[in-house]
């Protein structure tokens, strides 16, 4: 989909699909590419929504210029300051320099910080409002979802919420913009994975903002990443609502590394018993094959996690090291944490393990194993009765 397209009255996408990006913010690994929506409205005032990132600026004012024909952009409306939707802010404002930029008071401090423009800003406040004939802008506030100055604008003309990164997802949406025209189950899967590795720190947040729109008349949602949500726009707030909550289900994470086999065999051990007890959904998952971003998606609906990991150097091993602190970012909590260790001529592993327990106050699934170079029978016993403990445990909501 290289064209503009309506998506509402008086209103058009006009942004750009990336299939180039190997990993997004440099860290995580976009297989089916992702877009970055930008949305122009023409009335009697003509405003942009967002724009794009910098090197999908010619695409961008090819359609802008199209749909204007020689009209002006009077306003650029700014509701998140991450380059890869304000990278093409400076050309923008060379291609029309009368055009005033809308943020609020954050968003200005970093236009200034990113780009040097100081100049031809509109400041809104939370609840104001911009007219621009038919179509009246209102602004909602909403820092830390992701960034300090980010926002969300509601047409109240035609019902679109411009959200953000909120509701946003992975994926390009060259084969359709809306989730009437998309595989939507491929795009949940795709969201899931952008909401758990990007947004999911700030989940507190979220459901403040979801709670502060949740009373609007949205008929579509227009995130800056993802489908447009026209069909069942409430799908994609419930998603975020409940991910963000932290709402986990009966599901099991074995998270693991092992450099010689033997660890691996402690997990899988875990994973076998509590296969056997009913856990419907066990996901093994080694650290050392499995990138972290997929890991972390698929570990955010489990209530159940278990870590396992050999010592390396007197020290958790490297991959493992950076799966912890990755899950310790994320301020985990409705989850029970099973832990598992090895070590050959020096211990390590466990300590750190137990260590990220204290620090997330997950509740700890007994026993603990912690075993010497090769796992014994009793190792695996012990393997076996946390698997059915925590088993056990997924039947229960874990304390908050």
């Amino acid at each position: 989909m290289a064209d503009k397209v309506q998506i509402a009255q008086d209103t058009w996408w006009v942004g750009a699909n990336d299939y180039d990006t190997h990993r997004f913010e440099a860290i995580w690994p976009l297989p089916g590419g992702i877009s970055y929506n930008s949305f122009l409205i023409k009335d009697e005032k003509t405003a942009l929504i967002d724009a794009v990132k910098g090197a999908f600026l010619p695409g961008l004012l090819e359609r802008i210029k199209a749909l204007l024909g020689e009209r002006p952009l009077d306003y650029v409306v700014v509701n998140h300051m991450e380059p890869d939707h304000s990278g093409a802010l400076a050309v923008i404002r060379e291609s029309f320099p009368d055009v005033v930029i809308v943020g609020n008071k954050k968003t200005a401090n970093l236009l200034e910080a990113f780009f040097g423009i100081t100049q031809r800003l509109k400041i809104v406040d939370d609840n104001e409002a911009l007219n621009l004939g038919r179509h009246n802008l209102r602004f909602f506030l909403t820092p830390m979802v992701h960034w300090p100055e980010t926002m969300m604008t509601f047409d109240e003309l035609s019902g679109v919420l411009f959200s953000g990164d909120a509701f946003g997802g992975f994926g390009a949406v060259a084969d359709g913009i809306f989730d009437d025209q998309v595989e939507t189950s491929y795009f949940e899967r795709e969201i899931l994975r952008y909401f758990s590795n990007i947004i999911a720190k700030y989940g507190d947040f979220v459901n403040k903002a979801i709670v502060r729109v949740s009373q609007l008349p949205i008929k579509v949602v227009a995130s800056t990443h993802g489908p447009i949500w026209r069909d069942r726009p409430g799908d994609i707030i419930d998603h975020y609502a409940r991910w963000s909550r932290q709402e986990t289900e009966p599901q099991l994470a074995v998270i693991y590394a092992s450099m010689y086999g033997n660890t691996r065999r402690l997990a899988e051990a875990v994973a076998s018993a509590a296969s056997r007890e009913g856990v419907k959904t066990v996901r093994v998952m080694d650290v050392s094959r499995m990138e972290p971003s997929f890991i972390i998606s698929d570990m955010w609906t489990c209530r159940g996690l278990v870590l396992a990991s050999p010592t390396y150097n007197t020290r958790l091993f490297p991959l493992m090291a950076s799966m912890v602190d990755m899950l310790q970012n994320m301020k985990l909590k409705n989850r029970f944490l099973g832990l598992a260790g090895t070590y050959g001529w020096s211990k390590g592993a466990l300590a750190a393990l137990l260590e990220f327990a204290k620090i997330t106050k997950l509740p700890l699934v007994a026993p603990t194993i912690e075993a010497h170079c090769a796992p014994t029978r009793q190792d695996l016993d012990q393997c076996d009765q946390l698997g059915r403990e925590m088993a056990r445990a997924l039947t229960q909501p874990p304390n908050r």
